[in-house]
Parts: structure tokens; sequence; C-alpha cells
């Protein structure tokens, strides 16, 4: 017997993922219901050989469902899930509504599968932003070798990110610089992207810190260790697809170069590719589409005691995002509900 499942946002970028990698890791679906908001509703949506038809979400009744995938954004999250959740549906919530919530586990399963459990206090389990999930995935096996003291990242993240304004923004941008009477001017995006790079992701805060890099401090403190010290700079990136890190990992005890990439050949959800020659690394365009988180870079950082400085890329619409919350999913029918 395997589960009743709802994609709540399946007409969406992430949305759409959802549905392709519930297929293609065969998730044990007994039956399927897709849903958006009316101005999308009847809008046909693929799950493996299947076209299913959207319902609206303002109808829809939650109960007698086991598993609900939410990719509706935060403010549309905030009115349906806890009427999901009172339906003892299970809400796999994929905006940052409830991430920082005591109440709520914000599960990467390579990471902290075990805080599963904790679901039930409202019924609801966060999935992480997507810069965080990747970065957790190869620092948390490192961590449980060395302990983490300290974690500077710089990231560059595609325009997916952003949602298909934000892919279409850099598409007619870079068409347009090619065609000077068709200027596309910034809406999505504060400046040009096209052919561009912009240290501005989400709102500003009062330190100066943007909220994606708050994200990336906190989220990385809930999932690994409230003890590490994160420093974030997140930038946008004329890339459609895929968001890379540049990582330096100071721990509190010395970890060789190559006994960390040792660990993280042996990582779940890790690829390493590190090969010092020429294009012996891994670009954002190699990784979509893949479900592992890709490690390339690894080498010592002689300007601290104990340091390793890494490069990390990975599909932000999948790990980031679809297949984080599959996988929670996986995580929670296999240890929690126990059916399929």
């Amino acid at each position: 017997m395997g589960y009743r499942i709802v994609v709540a946002g399946a007409t969406g970028n992430v949305g759409r993922e959802m549905l392709n990698i519930l297929a293609e890791r065969q998730f044990p679906v007994d039956e399927i219901a897709v849903l958006a908001s009316r101005r999308s509703l009847g809008t046909e949506v693929s799950f493996g050989d299947k076209t299913l038809i959207t319902q609206d979400i303002e109808q829809f009744d939650f109960a007698g469902w086991d598993i609900a995938l939410f990719a509706i954004g935060s403010d549309a999250t905030k009115k349906y899930a806890p009427i999901a959740a009172a339906a003892n549906c299970v809400v796999i919530d994929n905006s940052s509504l409830y991430r920082y919530d005591p109440d709520v586990p914000l599960i990467v399963p390579e990471c902290n599968a075990d805080a599963i459990h904790d679901y039930s206090k409202k019924n609801i389990i966060a999935n992480p932003n997507c810069s965080t999930a990747q970065m957790v995935v190869a620092l948390k096996p490192l961590h449980d070798r060395a302990k983490i003291k300290r974690v500077v990242v710089s990231t560059y993240q595609s325009v997916s990110g952003s949602g298909k304004e934000g892919i279409d923004e850099l598409w007619d941008q870079t068409k347009s610089i090619y065609n000077p009477t068709d200027d596309k001017p910034a809406k999505k995006f504060t400046k040009q992207i096209a052919f561009n790079v912009i240290p501005h992701i989400d709102v500003f805060m009062e330190d100066g810190t943007t909220k994606e890099e708050w994200k990336m401090v906190v989220e990385t403190k809930k999932i690994i260790d409230p003890a590490i010290k994160v420093t974030a700079t997140c930038v946008r990136v004329p890339v459609f697809v895929g968001h890379s890190e540049a990582i330096n990992i100071e721990f509190e005890e010395f970890l060789d170069e190559d006994e960390a990439r040792d660990i993280l050949r042996e990582a779940p959800g890790v690829m390493v590719i590190d090969k010092r020659e020429d294009g012996g690394y891994v670009s954002p365009v190699e990784c979509v589409g893949d479900f592992a988180t890709f490690i390339s870079r690894i080498r010592q950082d002689s300007t601290v005691e104990n340091g390793i400085n890494l490069w990390c890329v990975s599909d932000n619409l999948r790990k980031g995002a679809a297949l984080n919350a599959v996988q929670i999913a996986e995580t929670l029918g296999r240890e929690v509900l126990k059916k399929g």
C-alpha cells in the first residue's frame, strides 16, 4: 500500500520538479492530487507517463491525504498549511514560513533525518533554503569528523532561484544586449542580470546583511550545530539553473585535505569531482538534472590553523528545493508512517 500525495503549486518550477522527482524515484503513490491557484486552474501537468489536471487549492479537502508537498510561497502557505495539517495531512513546506519555528523540524535527510520525529507538534516539516541545503550536505560529514568552528561562504546563485520571472528576465535581457532597440530594463532584479552579477538576494537587514545571507546562518545552525559561526555573501549570477558556493571551513582540530576528500566521497548525496587539471571540477551547467551535490577544489587553507576550502555545486531546483522535499517524504514514510 502506498501514499495519497498532494502537490500544491504544481504549475510552478519547483512544483513541476517535485512531480518529476516523485516519478523518477518511484515514490509509492496510490493517488496524487495537483493543486494550483484559481488563475492556473485546469492547467495540465505531467507525472511520469500521466497527465494530471490541477484542482483549486481553495476548495480542496485535505482529509484522507497522507502528505502534501507545498511550493506555493509563504503567504499562501500561511493560509493553507494549517488547514492541511489539521486534516492530519503532513505538510512538507518549501517556503521560508516555518523554517525558524522551534516546533517545526527543518530537515535535510543526509544531515538530520532523526529530527523528522518532531513533525507531530504541528504536522508540518520545513524544507531549507536552496543555498543552505547543498552547503550542509557538504558540511555535516566533515563536522562529524573534526567539528566545524566557522564557515565563510560566498554563493553564486542562478536566476531560477527567483522563479520563472528571473529566468525570463535573464533570457530577455541577454537577447536585448544584441538588439539595442529592444531595451529590457531590470524588473525582477535590482540591476541588469545579463552579463552581470548582483551582490543582493532578498531584502536588506539592519546590520547590512541580506535576508538570504541571514537564512544561511540561522538554518545551518538549526540543521547541524548552533555553535557553528557562519558568515555569507550571496550573489545572483547570470546562470539559469545551478547554485555554486565557495566555502571556507575552519575546524576545531586539523583535518587533512586528503582525508576530507575521502570523507566526502563516502558521504550520502555527495559526488566528489576533484582533479587538479583543466576541467577537473564541476560547474553549474553540468549539475542540472542531477540528484547529487558536487564537491570540487578541496584544498588546505594555510591562512588559518585548521582550514579547508572547497567548491560546491548543485541543481537548486532539485536538491535546493524539490528533491529535498521528496527525500523528506521518503524519510517520513520510512521512519514514521511506514506505508508503501
